[in-house]
Protein backbone atom coordinates (compact mmCIF):
# COMPACT_ATOMS: atom_id res chain seq x y z
CA UNK A 1 0.00 0.00 0.00
CA UNK A 2 1.38 3.42 -0.92
CA UNK A 3 2.15 5.83 1.90
CA UNK A 4 0.18 8.46 0.02
CA UNK A 5 -3.07 6.48 0.06
CA UNK A 6 -6.10 8.24 1.66
CA UNK A 7 -6.56 5.43 4.21
CA UNK A 8 -2.94 5.61 5.32
CA UNK A 9 -3.08 9.41 5.65
CA UNK A 10 -6.30 9.24 7.70
CA UNK A 11 -4.85 6.67 10.08
CA UNK A 12 -1.66 8.71 10.43
CA UNK A 13 -3.67 11.80 11.38
CA UNK A 14 -5.68 9.71 13.83
CA UNK A 15 -2.60 8.45 15.67
CA UNK A 16 -1.21 12.01 15.76
CA UNK A 17 -4.42 13.10 17.47
CA UNK A 18 -4.22 10.23 19.94
CA UNK A 19 -0.61 11.09 20.79
CA UNK A 20 -1.51 14.71 21.41
CA UNK A 21 -4.52 13.67 23.46
CA UNK A 22 -2.43 11.38 25.67
CA UNK A 23 0.14 14.13 26.21
CA UNK A 24 -2.51 16.56 27.37
CA UNK A 25 -4.13 13.92 29.58
CA UNK A 26 -0.77 13.19 31.22
CA UNK A 27 -0.02 16.87 31.74
CA UNK A 28 -3.46 17.49 33.19
CA UNK A 29 -3.08 14.59 35.61
CA UNK A 30 0.41 15.67 36.65
CA UNK A 31 -0.30 19.35 37.24
CA UNK A 32 -3.98 19.19 38.19
CA UNK A 33 -4.98 21.62 35.44
CA UNK A 34 -7.53 21.20 32.70
CA UNK A 35 -5.05 22.14 30.00
CA UNK A 36 -6.00 23.44 26.59
CA UNK A 37 -9.34 21.64 26.44
CA UNK A 38 -10.93 24.08 28.87
CA UNK A 39 -9.67 27.22 27.19
CA UNK A 40 -12.26 29.29 25.38
CA UNK A 41 -15.33 27.23 26.35
CA UNK A 42 -18.65 28.78 27.37
CA UNK A 43 -20.07 29.04 30.89
CA UNK A 44 -22.43 26.13 30.29
CA UNK A 45 -19.51 23.73 30.10
CA UNK A 46 -17.93 25.05 33.30
CA UNK A 47 -21.24 24.82 35.12
CA UNK A 48 -21.77 21.15 34.33
CA UNK A 49 -18.21 19.92 34.63
CA UNK A 50 -17.91 17.48 37.56
CA UNK A 51 -14.88 16.84 39.67
CA UNK A 52 -12.13 15.26 37.61
CA UNK A 53 -11.05 11.81 38.68
CA UNK A 54 -7.64 10.26 38.12
CA UNK A 55 -7.73 8.32 34.91
CA UNK A 56 -5.96 5.01 34.66
CA UNK A 57 -3.86 3.80 31.79
CA UNK A 58 -6.54 1.19 31.07
CA UNK A 59 -9.09 3.96 30.45
CA UNK A 60 -6.82 5.58 27.90
CA UNK A 61 -6.21 2.27 26.16
CA UNK A 62 -9.97 1.61 25.91
CA UNK A 63 -10.52 5.11 24.56
CA UNK A 64 -7.78 4.76 21.96
CA UNK A 65 -9.04 1.34 20.85
CA UNK A 66 -12.67 2.49 20.68
CA UNK A 67 -11.95 5.59 18.62
CA UNK A 68 -9.76 3.61 16.22
CA UNK A 69 -12.46 0.96 15.70
CA UNK A 70 -15.08 3.64 15.13
CA UNK A 71 -12.96 5.28 12.44
CA UNK A 72 -11.49 2.28 10.67
CA UNK A 73 -13.31 -0.86 11.81
CA UNK A 74 -15.99 -3.01 10.24
CA UNK A 75 -19.67 -2.39 11.00
CA UNK A 76 -19.56 -4.88 13.86
CA UNK A 77 -16.48 -3.14 15.29
CA UNK A 78 -18.15 0.25 14.89
CA UNK A 79 -21.14 -0.97 16.90
CA UNK A 80 -18.86 -2.20 19.68
CA UNK A 81 -16.98 1.10 19.59
CA UNK A 82 -20.23 3.10 19.82
CA UNK A 83 -21.18 1.15 22.96
CA UNK A 84 -17.77 1.83 24.52
CA UNK A 85 -17.85 5.52 23.59
CA UNK A 86 -21.32 5.85 25.13
CA UNK A 87 -19.92 4.52 28.42
CA UNK A 88 -16.74 6.61 28.24
CA UNK A 89 -18.71 9.80 27.54
CA UNK A 90 -20.63 9.37 30.80
CA UNK A 91 -17.44 9.76 32.86
CA UNK A 92 -16.84 13.51 32.79
CA UNK A 93 -16.95 16.61 30.63
CA UNK A 94 -13.29 16.47 29.67
CA UNK A 95 -13.68 12.98 28.21
CA UNK A 96 -16.72 14.07 26.21
CA UNK A 97 -14.86 17.03 24.76
CA UNK A 98 -11.76 14.92 24.09
CA UNK A 99 -13.79 12.31 22.22
CA UNK A 100 -15.32 15.03 20.07
CA UNK A 101 -11.85 16.45 19.41
CA UNK A 102 -10.82 13.02 18.13
CA UNK A 103 -13.52 13.20 15.47
CA UNK A 104 -16.06 10.69 16.74
CA UNK A 105 -19.09 12.91 16.02
CA UNK A 106 -19.02 12.62 12.18
CA UNK A 107 -18.31 8.89 12.43
CA UNK A 108 -21.27 8.33 14.73
CA UNK A 109 -23.49 10.42 12.49
CA UNK A 110 -22.59 8.26 9.51
CA UNK A 111 -24.01 5.30 11.45
CA UNK A 112 -27.39 7.07 11.73
CA UNK A 113 -27.84 6.61 7.97
CA UNK A 114 -27.73 2.85 8.44
CA UNK A 115 -30.92 0.91 7.81
CA UNK A 116 -30.09 -1.33 10.77
CA UNK A 117 -32.18 0.08 13.64
CA UNK A 118 -29.90 -1.24 16.38
CA UNK A 119 -26.84 0.37 14.80
CA UNK A 120 -28.67 3.66 14.41
CA UNK A 121 -29.87 3.62 18.01
CA UNK A 122 -26.36 3.02 19.33
CA UNK A 123 -25.09 6.03 17.41
CA UNK A 124 -27.87 8.31 18.68
CA UNK A 125 -27.38 7.15 22.29
CA UNK A 126 -23.63 7.83 22.07
CA UNK A 127 -24.35 11.32 20.70
CA UNK A 128 -26.75 11.97 23.59
CA UNK A 129 -23.97 11.26 26.07
CA UNK A 130 -21.46 13.37 24.11
CA UNK A 131 -23.88 16.34 24.05
CA UNK A 132 -24.45 16.33 27.80
CA UNK A 133 -23.43 19.67 29.28
CA UNK A 134 -21.19 20.86 26.46
CA UNK A 135 -22.10 23.66 24.08
CA UNK A 136 -19.08 22.83 21.90
CA UNK A 137 -20.16 19.25 21.19
CA UNK A 138 -23.74 20.28 20.47
CA UNK A 139 -22.53 22.93 18.04
CA UNK A 140 -20.28 20.36 16.34
CA UNK A 141 -23.26 18.07 15.85
CA UNK A 142 -25.40 20.81 14.32
CA UNK A 143 -22.59 21.93 12.04
CA UNK A 144 -22.07 18.31 10.95
CA UNK A 145 -25.75 18.12 9.92
CA UNK A 146 -27.41 16.16 12.74
CA UNK A 147 -30.73 17.96 12.22
CA UNK A 148 -30.87 16.75 8.62
CA UNK A 149 -30.65 13.18 9.94
CA UNK A 150 -34.07 13.40 11.61
CA UNK A 151 -36.43 10.87 10.00
CA UNK A 152 -39.11 12.51 7.90
CA UNK A 153 -41.61 9.74 8.61
CA UNK A 154 -41.78 8.95 12.31
CA UNK A 155 -43.89 5.88 11.59
CA UNK A 156 -40.71 4.16 10.42
CA UNK A 157 -39.26 4.43 13.94
CA UNK A 158 -39.93 2.11 16.83
CA UNK A 159 -40.78 3.59 20.24
CA UNK A 160 -37.23 3.41 21.58
CA UNK A 161 -35.79 5.16 18.52
CA UNK A 162 -38.37 7.95 18.79
CA UNK A 163 -37.42 8.46 22.40
CA UNK A 164 -33.69 8.57 21.64
CA UNK A 165 -34.11 11.13 18.85
CA UNK A 166 -36.40 13.22 21.08
CA UNK A 167 -33.87 13.24 23.95
CA UNK A 168 -31.01 14.17 21.61
CA UNK A 169 -33.07 16.99 20.11
CA UNK A 170 -33.98 18.24 23.59
CA UNK A 171 -30.29 18.53 24.42
CA UNK A 172 -29.43 20.27 21.15
CA UNK A 173 -32.42 22.64 21.40
CA UNK A 174 -30.72 24.44 24.29
CA UNK A 175 -28.63 26.12 21.57
CA UNK A 176 -31.76 28.07 20.57
CA UNK A 177 -31.26 30.69 23.27
CA UNK A 178 -27.79 31.41 21.89
CA UNK A 179 -29.29 32.25 18.46
CA UNK A 180 -27.67 29.16 16.97
CA UNK A 181 -29.64 28.26 13.81
CA UNK A 182 -31.48 25.08 14.75
CA UNK A 183 -35.09 25.88 13.79
CA UNK A 184 -36.39 24.45 10.53
CA UNK A 185 -39.64 23.01 9.21
CA UNK A 186 -38.11 19.55 9.40
CA UNK A 187 -37.27 19.91 13.09
CA UNK A 188 -40.70 21.32 13.95
CA UNK A 189 -42.49 18.68 11.88
CA UNK A 190 -40.59 15.93 13.69
CA UNK A 191 -41.39 17.35 17.12
CA UNK A 192 -45.07 17.91 16.39
CA UNK A 193 -45.36 14.52 14.69
CA UNK A 194 -43.96 12.71 17.72
CA UNK A 195 -46.14 14.69 20.14
CA UNK A 196 -49.31 14.03 18.13
CA UNK A 197 -48.52 10.34 17.70
CA UNK A 198 -50.78 8.01 19.62
CA UNK A 199 -48.02 5.47 20.20
CA UNK A 200 -45.34 7.74 21.67
CA UNK A 201 -44.58 7.43 25.39
CA UNK A 202 -45.34 10.32 27.75
CA UNK A 203 -41.60 10.70 28.43
CA UNK A 204 -40.94 11.05 24.69
CA UNK A 205 -43.66 13.66 24.31
CA UNK A 206 -42.31 15.57 27.32
CA UNK A 207 -38.87 15.67 25.69
CA UNK A 208 -40.40 17.12 22.50
CA UNK A 209 -42.38 19.66 24.51
CA UNK A 210 -39.16 20.65 26.25
CA UNK A 211 -37.54 21.25 22.85
CA UNK A 212 -40.46 23.42 21.74
CA UNK A 213 -40.14 25.42 24.95
CA UNK A 214 -36.40 26.00 24.36
CA UNK A 215 -37.12 27.09 20.80
CA UNK A 216 -39.94 29.43 21.87
CA UNK A 217 -37.64 31.42 24.17
CA UNK A 218 -36.30 33.38 21.16
CA UNK A 219 -38.94 35.73 19.71
CA UNK A 220 -37.54 35.20 16.21
CA UNK A 221 -38.77 31.60 16.38
CA UNK A 222 -42.40 32.47 17.11
CA UNK A 223 -43.26 32.86 13.40
CA UNK A 224 -42.08 29.37 12.37
CA UNK A 225 -43.72 27.81 15.44
CA UNK A 226 -47.11 29.41 14.76
CA UNK A 227 -46.90 28.68 11.02
CA UNK A 228 -46.34 24.99 11.74
CA UNK A 229 -49.51 24.77 13.84
CA UNK A 230 -47.82 24.36 17.19
CA UNK A 231 -50.42 26.45 19.07
CA UNK A 232 -53.21 23.91 18.58
CA UNK A 233 -50.91 21.06 19.60
CA UNK A 234 -49.80 22.89 22.74
CA UNK A 235 -53.37 23.74 23.73
CA UNK A 236 -54.34 20.10 23.35
CA UNK A 237 -51.53 18.93 25.62
CA UNK A 238 -52.07 21.72 28.11
CA UNK A 239 -55.35 19.98 28.95
CA UNK A 240 -53.49 16.77 29.86
CA UNK A 241 -52.17 17.00 33.40
CA UNK A 242 -49.03 14.95 32.70
CA UNK A 243 -47.86 17.33 29.97
CA UNK A 244 -49.70 20.55 30.87
CA UNK A 245 -46.89 22.47 32.56
CA UNK A 246 -44.43 22.36 29.65
CA UNK A 247 -47.18 23.11 27.11
CA UNK A 248 -48.48 26.08 29.11
CA UNK A 249 -44.98 27.48 29.62
CA UNK A 250 -44.41 27.43 25.86
CA UNK A 251 -47.80 29.06 25.21
CA UNK A 252 -46.79 31.73 27.72
CA UNK A 253 -43.77 32.54 25.55
CA UNK A 254 -45.89 32.69 22.38
CA UNK A 255 -48.84 34.72 23.69
CA UNK A 256 -46.73 37.81 24.41
CA UNK A 257 -46.25 38.27 20.65
CA UNK A 258 -48.89 39.64 18.28
CA UNK A 259 -48.77 36.54 16.07
CA UNK A 260 -48.92 34.14 18.99
CA UNK A 261 -51.78 35.97 20.70
CA UNK A 262 -53.81 36.10 17.48
CA UNK A 263 -53.27 32.38 16.89
CA UNK A 264 -54.54 31.61 20.39
CA UNK A 265 -57.58 33.86 20.03
CA UNK A 266 -58.54 31.98 16.88
CA UNK A 267 -58.50 28.61 18.67
CA UNK A 268 -61.89 27.23 19.71
CA UNK A 269 -60.34 25.82 22.91
CA UNK A 270 -59.53 29.33 24.14
CA UNK A 271 -60.35 30.49 26.75
CA UNK A 272 -62.47 27.55 27.99
CA UNK A 273 -59.58 25.11 28.41
CA UNK A 274 -57.53 27.71 30.30
CA UNK A 275 -60.41 28.42 32.65
CA UNK A 276 -60.69 24.68 33.33
CA UNK A 277 -56.96 24.51 34.12
CA UNK A 278 -57.46 27.27 36.70
CA UNK A 279 -59.54 24.77 38.72
CA UNK A 280 -56.63 22.30 39.06
CA UNK A 281 -55.82 22.97 42.69
CA UNK A 282 -53.39 20.02 42.74
CA UNK A 283 -51.38 21.72 39.95
CA UNK A 284 -50.47 25.18 41.32
CA UNK A 285 -47.86 25.87 38.64
CA UNK A 286 -50.41 25.17 35.92
CA UNK A 287 -52.84 27.54 37.64
CA UNK A 288 -50.21 30.27 37.61
CA UNK A 289 -49.41 29.78 33.93
CA UNK A 290 -53.08 29.60 32.89
CA UNK A 291 -53.83 32.79 34.82
CA UNK A 292 -50.89 34.51 33.12
CA UNK A 293 -52.11 33.55 29.64
CA UNK A 294 -55.67 34.65 30.47
CA UNK A 295 -54.29 38.02 31.62
CA UNK A 296 -52.50 38.55 28.31
CA UNK A 297 -55.58 37.52 26.32
CA UNK A 298 -57.93 39.69 28.40
CA UNK A 299 -55.76 42.79 28.21
CA UNK A 300 -56.95 45.17 25.48
CA UNK A 301 -59.60 42.72 24.28
CA UNK A 302 -63.17 43.27 25.39
CA UNK A 303 -64.26 40.35 23.18
CA UNK A 304 -62.04 37.94 25.11
CA UNK A 305 -63.18 39.33 28.46
CA UNK A 306 -66.82 38.96 27.43
CA UNK A 307 -66.18 35.37 26.32
CA UNK A 308 -64.41 34.58 29.60
CA UNK A 309 -67.26 36.04 31.66
CA UNK A 310 -69.84 34.08 29.65
CA UNK A 311 -67.89 30.85 30.33
CA UNK A 312 -67.93 31.45 34.09
CA UNK A 313 -64.43 32.72 34.75
CA UNK A 314 -65.38 34.97 37.67
CA UNK A 315 -66.33 32.20 40.17
CA UNK A 316 -63.15 30.35 39.20
CA UNK A 317 -61.05 33.48 39.74
CA UNK A 318 -62.66 34.03 43.13
CA UNK A 319 -61.80 30.51 44.19
CA UNK A 320 -58.17 30.88 43.05
CA UNK A 321 -57.98 34.26 44.81
CA UNK A 322 -58.99 32.53 48.03
CA UNK A 323 -57.21 29.18 47.78
CA UNK A 324 -54.53 29.47 45.09
CA UNK A 325 -50.81 29.94 45.44
CA UNK A 326 -49.32 33.37 46.00
CA UNK A 327 -48.64 34.19 42.34
CA UNK A 328 -51.88 32.64 41.10
CA UNK A 329 -53.80 34.72 43.68
CA UNK A 330 -52.20 37.95 42.48
CA UNK A 331 -53.04 37.19 38.87
CA UNK A 332 -56.60 36.16 39.69
CA UNK A 333 -57.16 39.35 41.68
CA UNK A 334 -55.78 41.43 38.82
CA UNK A 335 -58.23 39.82 36.41
CA UNK A 336 -61.10 40.36 38.85
CA UNK A 337 -60.12 44.02 39.09
CA UNK A 338 -60.41 44.35 35.32
CA UNK A 339 -63.84 42.74 35.26
CA UNK A 340 -64.97 45.03 38.08
CA UNK A 341 -63.66 48.13 36.31
CA UNK A 342 -65.41 47.16 33.09
CA UNK A 343 -68.75 46.71 34.81
CA UNK A 344 -68.26 49.87 36.84
CA UNK A 345 -67.61 52.12 33.85
CA UNK A 346 -70.28 50.37 31.69
CA UNK A 347 -68.05 50.62 28.63
CA UNK A 348 -68.56 48.83 25.32
CA UNK A 349 -65.81 47.46 23.11
CA UNK A 350 -62.59 49.27 23.95
CA UNK A 351 -58.87 48.69 24.20
CA UNK A 352 -58.58 47.27 27.68
CA UNK A 353 -59.95 47.99 31.15
CA UNK A 354 -59.81 51.70 31.96
CA UNK A 355 -60.45 53.75 35.08
CA UNK A 356 -62.24 56.65 33.41
CA UNK A 357 -61.24 60.28 32.79
CA UNK A 358 -63.38 62.05 35.42
CA UNK A 359 -61.49 63.74 38.24
CA UNK A 360 -61.02 61.69 41.36
CA UNK A 361 -62.71 64.16 43.67
CA UNK A 362 -65.77 64.94 41.54
CA UNK A 363 -69.28 63.99 42.81
CA UNK A 364 -69.97 61.98 39.64
CA UNK A 365 -66.83 59.93 40.16
CA UNK A 366 -67.71 59.23 43.79
CA UNK A 367 -71.26 58.22 42.84
CA UNK A 368 -69.96 55.84 40.17
CA UNK A 369 -67.48 54.39 42.65
CA UNK A 370 -70.26 53.70 45.13
CA UNK A 371 -72.40 52.08 42.44
CA UNK A 372 -69.45 50.01 41.28
CA UNK A 373 -68.67 48.88 44.83
CA UNK A 374 -72.30 47.94 45.40
CA UNK A 375 -72.39 45.98 42.13
CA UNK A 376 -69.13 44.23 42.93
CA UNK A 377 -70.30 43.45 46.47
CA UNK A 378 -73.41 41.77 45.11
CA UNK A 379 -71.37 39.86 42.54
CA UNK A 380 -68.91 38.67 45.20
CA UNK A 381 -71.72 37.64 47.54
CA UNK A 382 -73.51 35.66 44.84
CA UNK A 383 -70.32 33.95 43.74
CA UNK A 384 -69.26 33.11 47.27
CA UNK A 385 -72.70 31.75 48.17
CA UNK A 386 -72.59 29.58 45.07
CA UNK A 387 -69.10 28.25 45.72
CA UNK A 388 -68.94 28.22 49.54
CA UNK A 389 -69.91 24.58 49.87
CA UNK A 390 -67.36 23.44 47.27
CA UNK A 391 -64.57 25.58 48.72
CA UNK A 392 -65.27 24.51 52.29
CA UNK A 393 -65.29 20.84 51.35
CA UNK A 394 -61.91 21.15 49.66
CA UNK A 395 -60.48 23.06 52.59
CA UNK A 396 -61.76 20.42 55.04
CA UNK A 397 -59.85 17.80 53.08
CA UNK A 398 -56.62 19.69 53.70
CA UNK A 399 -57.31 20.32 57.38
CA UNK A 400 -57.72 24.09 57.06
CA UNK A 401 -61.47 24.34 57.56
CA UNK A 402 -61.54 26.77 60.49
CA UNK A 403 -59.26 29.35 58.89
CA UNK A 404 -61.08 29.25 55.56
CA UNK A 405 -64.55 29.43 57.12
CA UNK A 406 -63.63 32.60 58.97
CA UNK A 407 -62.17 34.04 55.75
CA UNK A 408 -65.24 33.19 53.66
CA UNK A 409 -67.76 34.40 56.24
CA UNK A 410 -66.04 37.76 56.60
CA UNK A 411 -65.40 38.20 52.85
CA UNK A 412 -66.99 41.11 51.04
CA UNK A 413 -65.98 43.61 48.42
CA UNK A 414 -64.03 45.40 51.16
CA UNK A 415 -61.95 42.33 51.94
CA UNK A 416 -60.77 42.02 48.35
CA UNK A 417 -58.19 44.56 47.11
CA UNK A 418 -60.33 46.19 44.42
Amino acid sequence: MSDSSPWYSSELRFFARIRRFLQIKTAGSRYGSSGQFEKGTVEEEKKYEPEMENETEDDLIVLQRSVKKLHFGSWEEKETAAKEIKILAREDLRTRKSLAALGVVPSLMSMIDSEVLGRRRLAVQALIELANGTYTNKALMVEAGILSKLPENIDTLDESSRHDFAVLLLSISSLANTQFPIVSSKVLSFLIGVIDSNVSMVETKEACLGSLYNISIMLDNVGPLVSNGVVHTLLTFSSVKETAEKALATLGNLVVTVMGKKAMENESMVPESLIEIMTWEEKPKCQELAAYILMILAYQSSAQREKMARLGVIPVLLEVALLGGSLAQKRALKLLQWFKDERQTKMGAHSGPQTGIIGIGSPMNQRENQEGKKMMKNMVKQSLDKNMELITRRANASGESSNLNSLVISSSSKSLPF
